[in-house]
């Protein structure tokens, strides 16, 4: 295993957080935006009672990202729904360092260009904190995920953190990085 880093953290370290703290007036480059973990979320719904689905579903997760999800249970009973306290609802898991590179370039170089009709990810979708949030309507579009013993598709929730003082500041660095932001 020769490199141990990702093509994305050499971009970064090597273009991007000069590029940020030029156009940013930062003095210290360590200053400048950065990316600190991406937290994947899977709702399991009405399968959760199915063991076999659910570890499909990990499967495939684990399969994705090179790292185990853990199991979500329901903190409160809501009978409308019939979600019981203690109840497994979603799957989820926090990706760093390599793991978190490597994942964002697949996402950004395989992922996003194999959706259907794709014409950018949405402009609106930080928060007040420069996090990033990203929803993907079925997990099967990863290239790990083989359809012929994949669980049904879900939906996959993708929240980038990132260390930023503003959306502006995190949109920039996305866009160094890659993200295809849509055409306003």
């Amino acid at each position: 295993m020769g490199n141990l880093q990702s093509r994305l953290k050499i971009k970064y370290e090597k273009e991007v957080a000069l590029a940020l703290a030029s156009e940013f007036d930062i003095k210290n480059k360590m200053a400048a935006p950065k990316i600190t973990k991406i937290v994947l979320n899977m709702g399991i719904g009405e399968i959760a009672k199915n063991t076999q689905l659910r570890e499909a579903l990990s499967r495939d997760l684990a399969l994705i990202t090179g790292q185990v999800p853990s199991i979500r249970r329901a903190r409160i009973s809501i009978a409308t729904f019939n979600v019981v306290k203690g109840n497994p609802v979603g799957l989820s898991l926090t990706l760093r360092g390599i793991k978190m590179y490597d994942f964002l370039d697949k996402l950004i170089s395989i992922v996003l260009p194999r959706l259907r009709d794709f014409r950018g990810v949405s402009n609106s979708s930080f928060d007040k904190s420069g996090n990033y949030s990203l929803g993907i309507s079925e997990h099967t579009i990863f290239p790990e995920v083989d359809l012929a013993k994949a669980a049904s598709p879900r939906g996959l929730e993708v929240t980038l953190v990132i260390d930023s003082e503003s959306p502006d500041q995190s949109k920039r660095l996305l866009e160094l990085l890659g993200m295809p932001f849509e055409k306003s």
